[in-house]
């Protein structure tokens, strides 16, 4: 008998703890707003320099005169972005960023990137083998890229007890794909943090 009433006092104990709220509150907000909870690199971060960058870029000599002299948008493709920062930063949101700018902006086109024609590939292959003749996709006839836009995001930090400085730097590069000539380059160092970090005692 007392093992029973042992048995049911665990599951009971067990009902209540799942039953005790967790703690955890979420709040959404729109997506626009400025949360900066930790001090690194966040999506308002992002926002702000992906804007700034693109909108150089596309009013840059180099398109107008590409548009002027040829009477066409020129066709750009998003290379790399490294990550020379001391943090984790996913560039691949930001190259993603960028190229949703561009395309927006109606002053470039754009083709798929190395990571995406490869998965395109396959697929026209594939077509060749079982897709019919009138509606399979010929290989070799690609559109190619005239500009590769490339860029890298670097920090300089500066500390002191328990306040710290982190400053952002991002750089962007356009270049001619046939003759390596560097035909535009921008920065944005827009993003500066000052964080204080109390000393917790006890």
């Amino acid at each position: 008998m007392k093992k029973v009433f042992f048995i049911a006092a665990v599951f009971a104990a067990v009902f209540c703890v799942s039953c005790v709220s967790s703690g955890v509150t979420v709040s959404r907000v729109s997506a626009d707003t400025v949360t900066d909870l930790s001090g690194y690199w966040n999506d308002t971060d992002l926002r702000i320099v992906a804007e700034s960058i693109v909108n150089e870029c596309v009013n840059a000599g180099a398109i107008s005169n590409y548009i002027k002299k040829n009477g066409k948008e020129p066709i750009v493709i998003v290379g790399s972005f490294r990550n020379d920062s001391d943090e984790h930063i996913d560039t691949s949101i930001l190259t993603k960023k960028f190229e949703a700018a561009l395309i927006n902006s109606g002053r470039v086109d754009f083709v798929a990137s190395s990571s995406e024609r490869s998965e395109i590939r396959d697929e026209r292959s594939e077509q060749q083998l079982w897709a019919s003749e009138d509606t399979a996709k010929r290989l070799a006839n690609e559109t190619a890229a005239d500009f590769m836009l490339i860029g890298s995001v670097k920090t300089i930090i500066d500390s002191i007890a328990g306040t710290s400085t982190r400053t952002y730097f991002v750089y962007a590069e356009l270049i001619d794909i046939e003759t390596n000539k560097k035909l535009w380059m921008g920065e944005n160092s827009e993003i500066k943090k000052v964080i204080n970090r109390s000393s917790t005692r006890r």
